[in-house]
């Protein structure tokens, strides 16, 4: 059967897939969460929004006829991930996840590891101080018992609803973002601290090497616990699962 591919993206590895995907000579459709309006043109069909849970998905993948399911979504997108699991595993659909490898710390580097958002917000009840809160639009009301604090966001998209924060600047843009950039933005704001998820990856480690130019610390929050899947790290692995799916990987 040619393959028909469903990739669920979000990632700029989930870009770069697709146009590999194209260059292939394969076809499918890429899968966006709907979370900011405005998504960057993609080289195959497209489709926004949720699928209704692990039975949802399963439907898609039934009446589409999708063959492979490529979950290129965001490290700590754990639910989406968790029902391509259940979803595939259920219909016996081959599954793979493009990964980012996550980040590790090198020689001057001020980690505070924390093991998800809660333990983060707890790290962040202490005296006032500048922080740059990098942990994407969907957490930040999580960290509003912290009002103490001035916080530094950068958001892809202005935001609609009212800023949980008292004291705040928000910077709209887009990244792959420099450290030399980044370093300045702290600078500038006088940032003391730093808070953001290991995500993995090139495009938004900037801030992190910037911090550590700048000697401050960084509290680091561990991505969700690993689920049971093949991964892989690279596009051209992902091409060669797909001709290989049924028996390299093991799905």
């Amino acid at each position: 059967m040619r393959p028909n591919l469903l990739i669920l993206a979000g990632t700029t590895e989930a870009a770069a897939l697709a146009r590999a995907v194209v260059a292939a000579g394969l076809s499918g459709t890429v899968s966006f969460a709907g979370r900011v309006e405005k998504l960057p043109a993609q080289p195959l069909p497209q489709r926004v929004g949720g699928f209704g849970g692990i039975a949802g998905l399963e439907a898609y993948l039934r009446d589409n006829h999708i063959t492979h399911v490529i979950d290129a979504t965001h490290p700590f997108a754990a639910q989406m991930s968790a029902h391509a699991v259940a979803a595939c595993g259920r219909l016996g659909v081959p599954l793979v996840a493009l990964t980012r490898a996550p980040w590790t710390p090198v020689a001057g580097d001020r980690w505070i590891r924390v093991p998800d958002i809660p333990a983060a917000v707890a790290a962040l009840a202490r005296p006032a101080e500048r922080v740059m809160l990098a942990v994407g639009r969907m957490h930040l009301a999580e960290f509003a018992p912290n009002p103490q604090h001035f916080y530094l966001l950068r958001l892809v998209e202005p935001q609609k609803e009212p800023m949980p924060f008292p004291d705040c600047h928000v910077v709209v843009d887009r990244g792959p973002f420099s450290e030399a950039a980044d370093r300045r933005l702290m600078e500038e704001q006088r940032i003391g601290l730093v808070v953001s998820k290991n995500s993995g990856g090139t495009g938004a480690y900037a801030k992190i090497a910037a911090a550590r130019s700048l000697g401050l610390p960084v509290i680091m929050i561990d991505r969700p616990a690993g689920l049971a899947r093949a991964e892989v790290e690279s596009v051209e692995a992902v091409l060669d699962w797909i001709a290989h799916a049924d028996t390299d990987l093991g799905v």
